[in-house]
């Protein structure tokens, strides 16, 4: 089977994880790696280069070619809506959904000085650090780990803000300041792995052996959450629930903010896991009524983006 991955160390780092998990059930696995036009444009934010699935759709084109038969994503990458005939074979074991600010000189986010350059390329990370601290020089870090961290150690900025699961995926110990959730809600699926294979073939079976429930409902809960409100990846949206009382309920944190950060709708709540679909939806449905759905096209009209889901 050929198991299709971006090249980037982050994204093969992540195939690794999924070939030695598969490696229990089977040896026939082959890597082919692809490139995808958010790899080559990294000298422009992402909502200039196809922002939603940017990272995603040459590997899809490549499945439904029949030149992949399985795919590895950074979960969160996945658009809300997908192609048909692709399923969702797997969801592996979270890691940290965190984020985390790296500082070259090891400064916590309250002991910056005033104006100093922070470079991320998420508009939500760039609204919650707006919102926390306003006097901060926002300014877009693209390129790929290595590359973000580079440009802090080169002193072309103060601090940046990274998944600290991306961090821990490459084995990296570092001096970086975890940030309260509280403040900075992650994006749905953050730090977590997704496989995916073409619906009904051997593939799907296969990979579905390496599947961790929890982590599935909770990154689909995230996902129904923010539904509604179609801002996918490229608006300020942070979603994130986790199991918990045993499994018996699920918390959920929710927000969506204007660009600026001076605006938030936020729910924070806690559903049953029976019936968390429909609890989920409702929830999704109360964040965009109460105000979620129009800071979604305000940011829309200002970035210029054709379309969001």
């Amino acid at each position: 089977m050929i198991l299709g991955t971006r090249g980037s160390g982050l994204a093969l780092a992540q195939a690794d994880r999924v070939e030695a998990l598969l490696k229990e059930f089977t040896t026939n696995i082959q890597r082919e790696i692809i490139k995808s036009t958010g790899d080559t444009f990294t000298d422009r934010p992402l909502h200039e280069v196809g922002g939603v699935g940017v990272f995603v759709r040459e590997l899809d084109d490549r499945m439904f070619a029949g030149e992949v038969d399985i795919a590895v994503h950074s979960m969160k990458d996945l658009p809300t809506q997908r192609p048909e005939g692709l399923a969702l074979a797997a969801v592996l074991k979270r890691d940290s959904p965190y984020d985390v600010l790296l500082t070259k000189d090891g400064l916590k986010i309250d002991e910056l000085p005033e104006a100093s350059v922070i470079g991320t390329t998420s508009m939500r990370r760039r609204a919650q650090l707006l919102r926390y601290r306003p006097d901060l020089e926002i300014k877009d870090l693209r390129g790929n780990i290595h590359t973000r961290i580079r440009k802090l150690n080169e002193g072309q900025y103060d601090g940046i803000l990274l998944a600290k699961a991306g961090l821990e995926r490459m084995g990296w110990d570092m001096n970086a300041q975890p940030l309260d959730p509280e403040d900075f809600c992650p994006s749905a699926n953050q730090g977590t792995i997704a496989v995916v294979t073409r619906v009904g073939e051997e593939a799907e079976e296969l990979c579905s052996k390496i599947d961790h429930a929890e982590s599935r409902l909770a990154t689909e809960v995230e996902r129904l959450i923010i539904r509604d409100v179609e801002g996918g990846c490229i608006v300020p949206i942070g979603s994130f629930a986790k199991v918990i009382k045993n499994g018996k309920k699920i918390h959920i944190r929710a927000e969506v903010l204007s660009l600026d950060g001076d605006r938030a709708i936020r729910i924070d709540e806690k559903i049953p896991v029976d019936g968390y679909r429909e609890h989920a939806l409702e929830l999704g449905k109360n964040l965009a009524d109460l105000g979620g759905r129009d800071l979604v096209y305000e940011a829309v009209e200002r970035l210029g983006i054709s379309k969001v889901g």
